[in-house]
């Protein structure tokens, strides 16, 4: 077994969890405090997995993070090959690359390669780096998908802001209530490939509708429907948000604890950091975050909200849910 794929002894006793994380090099500083806290509150009964798709990942971060296993989490490392679905992908994100669009980058459509790559299992999850996890993320995988394809969580952000309510329900023909965020989702693998869903994403992406959160906005039309909703306490944002019963937490979109020093939650992130080979990274990063990039930050945002007043305005839906 290589040295950056490190497995635990429980695994042939019991049956593994498998978490996957996508990250570029740029996030591994991130995703490090996430794995450390998956890992302080895993069930010591069971076996985890914590499986890294990337492209791009140094050999200094492989050994930071392979450094963190337990002796009933392992972590698996699996860079990314080159194939015609990813072909397609890329072509999408290098006509946006350069224009502002936060989903210029070829990462953040990974997670759906997770059912075509992994066919060893059956069910998984799904988390962003930018998560903590509070509680054992093994109640989360039990979880009775019933006929669902998937779990997630209706995405919050856009129940709270009228612009994108008008968007998922006129640009997408999705009820906003049912919209999902797709940090956090727990998947049917099985259901997943019998759905063919890379195929109909990259079918609809070649399609090249201009969307404002593409890899999310694909998932809820392909898959409308086919989702269980998940509670808020596997996906509580606590910008805004009360945190009490929370299990996992999601510092989404431009709050970030490793900029800014109001942030709700924020010294659990920093607790977990502290575990990780990675904390002087995140401290030296936090010190280089300046007013200019909050207010770059915060135009990014207001940039989105109007593009999906201005894409709401359509006549009929930008997407159409596959057969």
């Amino acid at each position: 077994m290589s040295i950056f794929n490190t497995g635990v002894k429980l695994l042939k006793k019991t049956k593994v969890v498998p978490v996957f994380l996508t990250i570029t090099d740029d996030y591994a500083k991130y995703a490090a405090p996430c794995i450390h806290s998956l890992m302080q509150h895993a069930n010591p009964e069971r076996s985890y997995r914590v499986i890294i798709m990337y492209d791009k990942l140094s050999l200094k971060n492989r050994i930071r993070l392979r450094n963190m296993v337990t002796k009933n989490c392992a972590i698996e490392f699996h860079k990314m090959k080159f194939n015609l679905y990813l072909q397609v992908i890329m072509r999408y994100c290098a006509k946006r690359s350069g224009s502002g669009d936060f989903f210029a980058r070829p990462v953040y459509y990974y997670r759906a390669f997770i059912a075509r790559m992994f066919l060893q299992y059956d069910k998984g999850i799904y988390i962003d780096s930018d998560t903590i996890l509070t509680g054992d993320i093994g109640e989360l995988f039990d979880i009775d998908l019933g006929e669902n394809a998937i779990a997630a969580r209706p995405d919050p952000k856009v129940a709270a802001v009228p612009e994108f309510i008008d968007y998922v329900e006129k640009a997408l023909d999705v009820p906003h209530r049912d919209y999902i965020n797709s940090g956090v989702i727990l998947m049917d693998l099985k259901k997943m490939r019998k759905l063919h869903y890379i195929t109909k994403m990259t079918d609809l992406i070649k399609e090249d509708a201009d969307l404002v959160a593409p890899d999310q906005d694909y998932l809820n039309v392909i898959l409308k429907g086919k989702i269980k909703h998940l509670d808020k306490e596997w996906n509580c944002q606590p910008e805004g948000e009360k945190v009490t019963g929370a299990k996992l937490l999601h510092f989404n979109l431009s709050k970030k604890p490793w900029y800014h020093d109001d942030v709700n939650c924020g010294e659990l992130f920093w607790r977990a950091a502290k575990g990780t080979g990675f904390y002087g990274d995140l401290m030296r990063e936090k010190e280089k975050y300046t007013p200019e990039m909050a207010e770059q930050s915060a135009a990014q945002i207001k940039a989105l909200i109007e593009k999906g007043a201005g894409l709401a305005q359509v006549k009929e839906p930008l997407l159409k849910t596959p057969e």
